[in-house]
């Protein structure tokens, strides 16, 4: 029992000093120096290590093992997942521009629920993004049916009612504004007017202009002690977008939902999510009504060298 806790704290490897055949490669692309050659096998010679899973995806021998990774996590209802490792520069680029491009913001959805089992393989999906020092210290919030998002809807509905009461006082604006607080009023010149006619909207005809009729959502979080929470967060939120259009599923960033949590930590409260974790992303989720005909361009983009 001791030596579990010790190797959960320190996220210990483990050799198999019988399988090590001394090659070092797990030495070499260990980021944190956690590993030394001892008696011409590799072996654990300090707690560093972050448990990235470089040694145990290198070991050409199946010797490494990193106890804290979960297989499970590789475990998928809706495919197969295969575990051969690709190597840079062996996949096709242009299939991988295709997908990213025909990945488009949904606004238009069909009845059609979306099983929990879905839900968690995007949530497994996201989780293969890269993270800061490996820490992995994301949480995601699941909310599987129509029902408990117009729950969450009513939260965000409530926060900008009393936002819009707000910037609806011209001294209010001017006079936060003057102190140097101007996001009041930059909020309402660039939204006051189109949240006011959504929730007009909402309370005539319960049209959701919020989640566009979704399915259900996820609400992308951290735990504290992140060292970059908020990347950590977006790009595995990314991973869940791409991962939802191979599904056959329509997405949508929820910019609104999440500037309101950010804002209001009552809301996560009210959805059971504790309070110390921090709200990144709200992700729209459910079975497009659309139907494209082509991917299209990009703006320009700014590109710069700096250089000497």
């Amino acid at each position: 029992m001791g030596e579990e806790v010790l190797m959960e704290r320190h996220n210990a490897v483990i050799i198999n000093q019988d399988a090590c055949t001394g090659c070092g490669l797990c030495i070499r692309v260990c980021p944190t120096r956690s590993l030394s050659m001892v008696g011409g096998k590799a072996r654990m010679t300090s707690f560093a290590s972050i448990s990235c899973g470089h040694c145990e995806a290198v070991c050409p021998a199946g010797a490494v093992k990193v106890p804290v990774l979960d297989p499970s996590m590789r475990n998928f209802s809706s495919f197969t997942p295969k575990t051969e490792w690709i190597r840079p520069g062996t996949f096709d680029p242009a299939f991988l521009v295709q997908l990213m491009a025909s990945q488009r913001s949904c606004r238009n959805y069909t009845e059609q629920t979306v099983d929990r089992s879905v839900l968690e393989d995007l949530v497994k999906i996201g989780i293969t993004a890269p993270s800061g020092t490996n820490c992995q210290h994301w949480t995601f919030t699941l909310l599987p049916d129509r029902a408990s998002l117009r729950r969450f809807a009513e939260l965000i509905v409530a926060f900008y009612r009393k936002l819009n009461a707000m910037a609806a006082k011209p001294v209010m604006r001017k006079g936060l504004k003057l102190i140097g607080k101007g996001e009041l009023d930059a909020y309402y010149r660039q939204h006051f007017k189109k949240v006011n006619d959504a929730m007009v909207e909402w309370e005539k005809t319960g049209r959701d202009l919020l989640f566009h009729g979704a399915a259900a959502a996820i609400i992308v979080g951290s735990r504290p002690g992140a060292s970059c929470p908020a990347e950590d967060a977006m790009l595995a939120t990314q991973n869940i977008l791409l991962g939802a259009h191979s599904l056959g599923l329509g997405t949508c960033l929820i910019g609104f939902a999440s500037a309101a949590m950010q804002r209001d930590r009552s809301i996560q409260k009210a959805l059971g999510i504790p309070e110390e974790e921090g709200m990144h992303a709200v992700v729209a989720v459910g079975y497009p009504d659309e139907i494209y005909q082509r991917v299209t361009h990009r703006k320009t983009a700014v590109i710069r060298y700096s250089e000497g």
